[in-house]
């Protein structure tokens, strides 16, 4: 067997006076496929840091071959003084590096490498960060949630690049299918030890569950009293595993349901009840198209009907559209062409998968309550917080922990408590696995399926798309978009092919040279913008300003605290309209980064 390149034993390390890692080990061997897993807090990012020499334990011992080069990819890139996004991937190559290669990676990422760090949107940075860590050919990679922000073709090119890597490859991943593409190894980061599985992620939660269904019995022999907290928080796992099956034949039904309804041409029953619900019908699209300008439309003559109990997925490349018609759904957006009707009684929820809205001076309880009460109204009915809590997987002593100190992934389940505590008949959930952990993701996608309501979902995980969805719409050539029966793979047998990536518009000049005899070919003199995009990408900004401005006073009313139990009309009043500026921002944003990146692109030919 060959030696490590990189060892760590016994390594100790603490966040102020909780222990974070008690022991923990990692070997990498050369050309290694190794995934690391644990629940969100458990320290896998601490752990990785100190792979990379980031970051000094208290105790224990980190050895790196001589000689072996090591890259990562942080969660939260610093981008530092870089001029360009090629600047900044350049630096990291080393003097026998191939200089040319990090240009490629950016290309192949669909950046030019001219962007400046500062502009660049969330999926941008991750795929800007990938080409710096990529751009070495390193012996060792660390890659830590490298699918977070990034499409599904940016996904797929990933998994195939790093599937043809010749070094050792460490990664942290909520993606199940990525995981079970990639890993041949699995070390699990459990109350601060590791243990190893020499085999990849399709045999590691069974693994997983015999190990902690054995440890528990283990401590039902030495002391059949012992009822912790903790303990529930772990050993629940098994049982919402195990919960699964029924969850599965209850999304077959709906996926049947919604095949019917796909091809029925009248008025589909739905036998689904609810407190305050909806109407069957929650919102039906005719003909509709919309367009931005002068651009080509970004949904185009499209029809398509959303019953109550349906689980809508809206996938595609980035810049396709989806926020445009998930805005155009709901009703935020008004069509150019056609007609979306709206059903009754809707009361809509959108997780703000960005987590502005949450303060970090507040502790978690703080923020489940909106004061300082111990109770929190779920759907109207008081619950104590503590009791909420442990729904989402927190224990008691988190109360009063400030939020700014949790992890991204605890972060995001405090969201999702938020969202599931309002009253609500439309979940509207846009990248809603991002920082997820494994466990998280099984109870998110069980409220899902107990949840009463209808569902719209823009995700680009395709194992929670298939765990979830009863039909997914897809983003086709020109505007156009088709729905399919079934989750993310049900769609590609149907369609015979996954999502590719958005044609770049620079792509179009290379076809020039065969219409250059055509009469009908553009002209020039077109290549501008039109008086209305060049109006909108002037106004655009004071308009996001104000919008930005409108969101933070009513999100400051909201916080008022007992503001739901003395004038419950007035908050779902500023709710309602909290939710349509904040879907009014997120358009206004896309639609100036669409025209952006027309200018730069027009200046630069």
């Amino acid at each position: 067997m060959a030696p490590p390149l990189l060892l760590l034993q016994d390594i100790h390390l603490s966040m102020g006076t909780t222990p974070l890692l008690a022991g923990a080990t990692l070997s990498v061997e050369p050309g290694e496929r190794l995934a690391l897993v644990g629940r969100n807090g458990s320290g896998k990012s601490t752990l990785l840091r100190v792979a990379a020499g980031e970051l000094e334990p208290e105790r224990g011992t980190r050895f790196l071959q001589p000689g072996a080069t090591l890259r990562s990819l942080p969660q939260e890139p610093d981008f530092g003084d870089a001029p360009t996004a090629l600047a900044y991937a350049e630096a990291g190559l080393g003097p026998n590096d191939d200089p040319y290669r990090a240009r490629w990676l950016l290309n192949e990422l669909g950046l030019t490498g001219e962007e400046h760090p500062a502009r660049l949107s969330g999926g941008e940075a991750r795929r800007c960060a990938l080409a710096r860590a990529l751009a070495p050919s390193p012996d060792i990679l660390l890659l830590d949630e490298p699918t977070n922000h990034l499409d599904l073709p940016a996904i797929a090119w990933l998994e195939k690049e790093l599937g043809s890597f010749r070094g050792a490859l460490v990664l942290i991943s909520h993606d199940r299918r990525f995981l079970t593409a990639l890993s041949r190894a699995m070390v699990w980061l459990d109350r601060g030890t590791t243990r190893r599985l020499e085999q990849g992620f399709a045999a590691f939660e069974g693994w997983r569950d015999q190990v902690l269904e054995e440890e528990e019995a283990a401590r039902h022999k030495l002391d059949r009293q012992i009822v912790r907290e903790e303990h529930w928080m772990r050993y629940g796992v098994t049982a919402r595993r195990k919960r699964n099956m029924r969850r599965v034949g209850e999304l077959a039904d709906l996926r049947q349901r919604r095949r019917e309804a796909l091809r029925a041409t009248g008025t589909v029953r739905m036998a689904a009840s609810e407190g305050e619900g909806s109407g069957t019908l929650v919102a039906q699209m005719d003909h509709v198209t919309k367009a931005y300008g002068d651009a080509p439309p970004v949904v185009r003559d499209f029809s398509t009907r959303v019953l109550r109990r349906d689980r809508i997925g809206i996938i595609g490349p980035n810049g396709a559209g989806k926020t445009t018609l998930l805005n155009l759904l709901t009703g935020v957006l008004q069509p150019d062409s056609g007609t979306v009707r709206l059903g009754t009684g809707l009361q809509m929820v959108t997780l703000d998968q960005r987590r502005e809205s949450l303060d970090p001076d507040i502790s978690l309880a703080e923020a489940l309550t909106g004061d300082k009460s111990d109770m929190v109204h779920v759907g109207g009915t008081p619950r104590h917080v503590v009791g909420y809590m442990k729904d989402f997987l927190f224990v008691p002593d988190q109360a009063r922990t400030a939020v700014g100190v949790l992890s991204g992934g605890e972060r995001g389940r405090l969201m999702l408590a938020r969202a599931f505590a309002r009253p609500s008949n439309l979940l509207v959930l846009d990248e809603p696995t991002n920082d997820l952990d494994l466990e998280t993701l099984d109870l998110l996608e069980e409220l899902l399926a107990d949840y009463p309501g209808t569902v719209l979902v823009v995700s680009h995980d395709r194992d929670f798309l298939d765990r979830v969805c009863t039909s997914v719409i897809v983003a086709e050539d020109e505007g156009r978009w088709q729905e399919y029966a079934g989750g993310y793979s049900d769609m590609v047998a149907q369609r015979g092919r996954g999502v590719e990536a958005k044609a770049a518009p620079a792509a179009r000049p290379a076809q020039a040279p065969r219409a250059a005899a055509t009469p009908a070919a553009p002209p020039p003199s077109r290549r501008k913008l039109s008086f209305k995009q060049q109006h909108a990408l002037d106004t655009l900004p004071a308009r996001m300003e104000a919008l930005q401005g409108d969101i933070a006073t009513l999100r400051t009313a909201l916080a008022a605290p007992d503001l739901y139990t003395r004038d419950r009309a007035r908050f779902e009043r500023f709710t309602t309209a909290l939710t349509a500026k904040e879907a009014d921002l997120a358009a206004a944003e896309e639609e100036w980064l669409e025209l952006e990146m027309l200018r730069e692109e027009i200046e630069a030919g």
